[in-house]
């Protein structure tokens, strides 16, 4: 078995234009204060990083890493969620997320998806020259409009749409597999790849990519009542990343999993700061450890109720406390009677 690293936490909530979160330097020294060993980046933050540079330079990446050392930080991964959710855009949702592209690509899809697939394969080959193999994106959606079946969904609906995504995903997979990356799509609602189901089917159409891969996020399954424990039984092979979010479902007469529309706050599923919500965290980080899941754990703060810095520093106790130092030994050892193949025999009457 393997020890889990950590903790490590994802900038993207706490990036800003206040000290300390409006550098690099700043920001990952801070980190080290709160207790972290490592940072999950947005690639997409030029505060903090030069996406394109980082790209085509190794020794942009080397310095980056270094001023990072310095802190007593890691970089554990790049992010592309914002342009991963840009490779694939159902029109219902144009306007929406045109703010996650850059200003000259907005209102015009075509150019916009251009320039999102190309921001993941500059993040998929700056990670190579951070020496990092494991990035994390959204797969973006072409079927979430027609996620619940009504009206009904005309027949093939679907499947095209999946058809499409991996199209549009395949280029990237292959780029990012020339350079020895995995991708982890994070499973998340508003995403076509939201549940294991769905993340079979585009895996099905990939072939079984071996750069396809999964950020494993409880928070998510709790808030669509699935069993979160066993989706690490059934796809541990293919979890390659781990955001440690807790989250809560507490269903009412009034409001369920689609939560009526409220707020954050008001809704009967919201995330919450780590140890607030229902996650067992304990059978999480056991389940990981069992399936020798070496990565990062990488708190991601979310939170309708918490201030943001109180939940950075309780999560990376809260991590800490919760990662399992496996064993280089049976805890029986000192029982043991040697091992004898005669004696064996014997005792099985052969």
């Amino acid at each position: 078995m393997k020890t889990i690293k950590g903790p490590a936490l994802f900038l993207a909530q706490f990036a800003g234009d206040e000290a300390p979160f409006n550098d690099w330097p700043s920001i990952t020294k801070w980190a080290a204060e709160c207790g972290y060993k490592g940072v999950q980046l947005p690639s997409w933050d030029a505060r903090l990083f030069d996406l394109g540079t980082a790209a085509h330079s190794k020794t942009y990446c080397d310095e980056f890493k270094g001023v990072a050392a310095e802190a007593g930080i890691e970089v554990t991964e790049l992010s592309t969620h914002l342009q991963g959710q840009l490779v694939a855009v159902h029109p219902a949702y144009d306007e929406a997320f045109d703010g996650f592209a850059v200003p000259e690509v907005r209102g015009n899809p075509k150019a916009r998806q251009d320039w999102a697939v190309d921001q993941v394969k500059m993040a998929i080959s700056a990670s190579q020259n951070l020496g990092i193999g494991a990035h994390v994106t959204f797969s973006g959606a072409l079927a979430w409009p027609f996620v619940y079946p009504w009206p009904q969904r005309p027949e093939g609906l679907v499947e095209t749409a999946f058809d499409e995504l991996v199209l549009r995903w395949r280029p990237i997979l292959d780029h990012a597999d020339e350079h020895g990356v995995d991708i982890c799509y994070e499973i998340h609602p508003g995403e076509d790849l939201h549940d294991g189901a769905t993340f079979e089917m585009f895996l099905d159409r990939l072939g079984g990519h071996a750069r396809c891969n999964m950020l494993y996020d409880p928070s998510h399954y709790v808030l669509q009542a699935m069993d979160y424990l066993d989706n690490i039984d059934i796809y541990h092979d293919r979890i390659k990343m781990f955001h440690v979010k807790d989250a809560e479902l507490n269903p009412t007469g009034r409001q369920g999993v689609y939560g009526g529309y409220q707020s954050w706050v008001n809704r009967a599923g919201r995330f919450r700061s780590l140890g607030d919500g229902q996650v067992d965290f304990g059978a999480v980080f056991s389940k990981l450890t069992q399936y020798d899941f070496d990565g990062w754990a990488v708190v991601e703060w979310e939170c309708a109720m918490k201030h943001p810095e109180d939940g950075a520093r309780e999560g990376a106790a809260f991590v800490d406390a919760h990662i399992i130092r496996v064993t280089e030994k049976a805890f029986d050892d000192f029982a043991g009677s040697g091992a004898d193949e005669a004696a064996n025999r014997r005792m099985l009457g052969l």
